[in-house]
This record gives structure tokens, C-alpha cells and sequence, in this order.
């Protein structure tokens, strides 16, 4: 239901969430029969705070994969506005106490009109963390660092990374999927040493296809430690197509750290430019399918 009068007609108020998770022990974002989702744990917790009869479903700006972290995801949900408007002063606080300590909503508000989670994006931002000193691998941050066997160098790295930036057909590092287009623009990608032994990828796009995320950090991986030349990335982008070469680095280092979005008038039309059909032919964007 996107039209606000339309949810105003139905007696519906949409909710804005900010939530942080650490996707260890979830198998992803989306619900999933019989295995442990964000979106199972939080919808269940809307439930039992605004006491309502079924679990309200969830709108999110990124689909987190098994084991991917979020610090700053953001999710929409419909729900009656008779029973926000019950709930809603203590809201926020009583989510954080029938949570689990993996999952927080750091806050639940009324939406601003033409507020759409997913298709109101501007861009995310996800981070990618390794460790290539086993002098300085971190055991209290094993959970979301990639231990790295061998040294990286991120000069070779950043420079193989440039020819990525832009609007391209990423299909040579997407998992494919029927009639859902692989045309991305990439905002940002670049490597920085946080301290010692430690080097953080920072990753920003309008949208992302799945596993691109991840296959951009494996490929640059094997040419940050003279496996591949640096001319190799721009050349499996240009054959638009999955190259076995290609190794999906591992999940748990990634993490989404921001979602954008334009000031409060100008998100309903920033969702429907995004849901616009890009190349003749092909299916809309799909934004941040399971990253």
C-alpha cells in the first residue's frame, strides 16, 4: 500500500524503523521456514509491542545475506494507527526490551508522506573489513573481520577499483536473476588502513545486485595480494558475464553502515524514478537484493 490516502483510508500509519543487527546468528534479513530471520525476530516484536494479531510485514532498504551485519539499516511497516498511537510513546523502549541482544531498533516513528524503505533510496553504504597481519588478527573481532593470509596492497587495490566507478552492467559480479536487470551505479569503492594489519573497504551505490558486494571485495582481494593484475577487474566487468575466477569473499566482514535518503518532499519521487526500467526491455531495479 504506497499511496498515503490510501492508508489513511484503511486507517493504517506507516512506521519509519532504524535498526542495527549483528547477523551472526540470523540467516539473513528476509523470513525463512523454519531458520531465524531479522525480519521474523523484529516483526514478532512489533506484534507482541503494538499487540496486534499478526506480525505487521516488513519493508527493508537492504536484504541482508546469512551472516551479514547492519549499523545503520532502516525498514517501513503498515500498521493500524489506533494501535501506534497506543503504543507509541514507549515504544521504542519496549522494543529494546523483548529484543534479543543481537538486534536493536534504535527508533520506530511515523513516516513523512511518499516514505517507501527500499525505493526511496538514495544510496548504501556497506563496509568490508579485513585482517592481513596474523600479528594483529583481533580474536574479539572475529566475527566481523576477514582473517587474510597473505599482506594486501591497497594502492594496487584502489587503482584496479577505479575502473568499477559509474553506471555499468555488473552482471560479471551479481548473482543473475530472471527478468531483474544488473545495471548498478557505483558510487565509491576504496580500501583504507584503519590501523596496523587492518584494512577496510568502503563500498556505495544506489543499489546492489546480489553477492555484488562481496564479489567486488573477493576479486579485489586476489589483486591486493598478487594473484590477479590490476587490469583484471576492469576486464571481468567488461565481459558482463561470471567469471569462476571470481571467489565471493565471505559474509561476516560485511556490514551496512548508512542508507540515504532525500529531504521529506522529494521521497515519492525518489521512488518512482528508482522503480524506473533502465536498459529497453529490462525489468526494474531490484535495489539490494541480499548482499
Amino acid at each position: 500500500m504506497d499511496e498515503p490516502g490510501q492508508r489513511e483510508l484503511a486507517g493504517l500509519v506507516r512506521l519509519r524503523l532504524a535498526l542495527a543487527y549483528d547477523g551472526t546468528a540470523f540467516h539473513g534479513w528476509a523470513r525463512q521456514p523454519g531458520l531465524r530471520s531479522v525480519q521474523q525476530v523484529v516483526e514478532e516484536a512489533l506484534a507482541l509491542v503494538l499487540a496486534l494479531p499478526q506480525p505487521p510485514p516488513l519493508t527493508v532498504a537492504g536484504r541482508t545475506d546469512a551472516g551479514v551485519h547492519a549499523r545503520g539499516q532502516v525498514a517501513h511497516v503498515d500498521v493500524p494507527a489506533d494501535a501506534w498511537s497506543a503504543a507509541a510513546e514507549a515504544a521504542a523502549r519496549r522494543l529494546g526490551r523483548v529484543l534479543p541482544g543481537d538486534v536493536r531498533v534504535w527508533s520506530v516513528e511515523p513516516a513523512p508522506d511518499g516514505f517507501d524503505a527500499r525505493f526511496s533510496a538514495l544510496s548504501r553504504r556497506y563496509s568490508y573489513r579485513v585482517c592481513d597481519d596474523p600479528a594483529h588478527a583481533d580474536p574479539l573481532r572475529r566475527h566481523d573481520t576477514l582473517w587474510h593470509r597473505h599482506p594486501l596492497d591497497l594502492g594496487r587495490m584502489n587503482a584496479a577499483a577505479a575502473a568499477c566507478l559509474g553506471e555499468h552492467d555488473f552482471a560479471s559480479f551479481c548473482r543473475s536473476r530472471d527478468g531483474a536487470t544488473t545495471i548498478r551505479e557505483l558510487l565509491r569503492l576504496d580500501w583504507e588502513r584503519l590501523s596496523p594489519g587492518v584494512a577496510v573497504a568502503t563500498v556505495v551505490a544506489d543499489a546492489f545486485c546480489h553477492n555484488m558486494v562481496r564479489a567486488l571485495a573477493g576479486a579485489l582481494l586476489a589483486v591486493g595480494d598478487g594473484r590477479k593484475p590490476e587490469a583484471w577487474l576492469a576486464e571481468v566487468l567488461a565481459a558482463r558475464r561470471r567469471d569462476p575466477a571470481v571467489n565471493v569473499a565471505p559474509p561476516h566482514p560485511l556490514c551496512l553502515e548508512e542508507v540515504r535518503y532525500p529531504a521529506a518532499g522529494e521521497l515519492a519521487a525518489r521512488a518512482r524514478l528508482t522503480r524506473r526500467v533502465r536498459p529497453p526491455g529490462a525489468a526494474a531495479i531490484e535495489p539490494d537484493d541480499a548482499c
